[in-house]
């Protein structure tokens, strides 16, 4: 069924409400013997997503390393700087039903942006899911995106974002944990994925980090040794 609904955004000369009216459908849907009401509704955003070419305008951008159980952010000023992190989890989300999954997505996304709200940050940088699932080979990931749609978790970090008006921007999470790992993991006593948020957060800046040159000597070392050892 369709439906206007009204909302008070302001009085006018005389002190009465000023009602704007916004039209609704009402979906109810029976399910498992059980009754489901669905409200569907332009929503309005405040915030956008910006091109992948496109300057962040924030004084502190986050960088998030979004995962199953966890997401793991990072503040960074607008030269790069790293100010501090936080890993918000989400252990249960491997395991519970489906039913309940939304209930944990929205609440660990409410809390994320509390925090950056209390932080000042005024800008996000994510990955792009569709280029890592393209590139990711790790059986555990994968074993858990059967079960999991790890997409859920990535729009509505996306949707709440722009709800309370934030910058969002996606950039290619190629090495970021390698980068993060060798590069900011033991300078400032940070966990992998915190590291990587770090890489992603600099990434949406522009900072086009190379791979550590410690990592470039066991490329060129023990793993071009084995390849002697295994083809000969």
């Amino acid at each position: 069924m369709d439906l206007v609904m009204g909302e008070q955004v302001g009085v006018n000369a005389k002190g009465k409400p000023i009602i704007e009216y916004r039209p609704y459908t009402v979906e109810i849907q029976r399910k498992n013997g059980e009754y489901y009401v669905h409200l569907i509704y332009e929503e309005e955003v405040y915030g956008r997503e910006l091109a992948y070419d496109e300057p962040i305008q924030a004084e502190r951008i986050a960088g998030m390393d979004i995962n199953i159980d966890r997401i793991a952010v990072s503040i960074v000023s607008k030269q790069g700087n790293f100010i501090q992190s936080k890993v918000f989890y989400c252990h249960e989300l491997e395991y519970v039903k489906a039913n309940k999954r939304n209930n944990i997505v929205g609440e660990t996304v409410r809390d994320v942006y509390d925090w950056l709200l209390q932080e000042n940050v005024g800008a996000v940088v994510i990955e792009n899911i569709q280029l890592r699932q393209r590139h990711d080979t790790d059986k555990r990931f994968n074993r858990l995106t059967h079960n999991f749609n790890k997409k859920k978790l990535t729009d509505t970090i996306i949707r709440r974002g722009m709800r309370l008006g934030f910058r969002i921007k996606k950039v290619n999470p190629a090495y970021t944990s390698v980068i993060g790992r060798f590069k900011y993991m033991k300078k400032y006593g940070l966990s992998v994925h915190e590291s990587a948020a770090l890489v992603i957060g600099r990434r949406g800046l522009g900072y086009q980090e190379r791979l550590p040159k410690e990592l470039i000597h066991i490329i060129k070392t023990k793993v071009k040794n084995h390849l002697i050892a295994v083809l000969g």
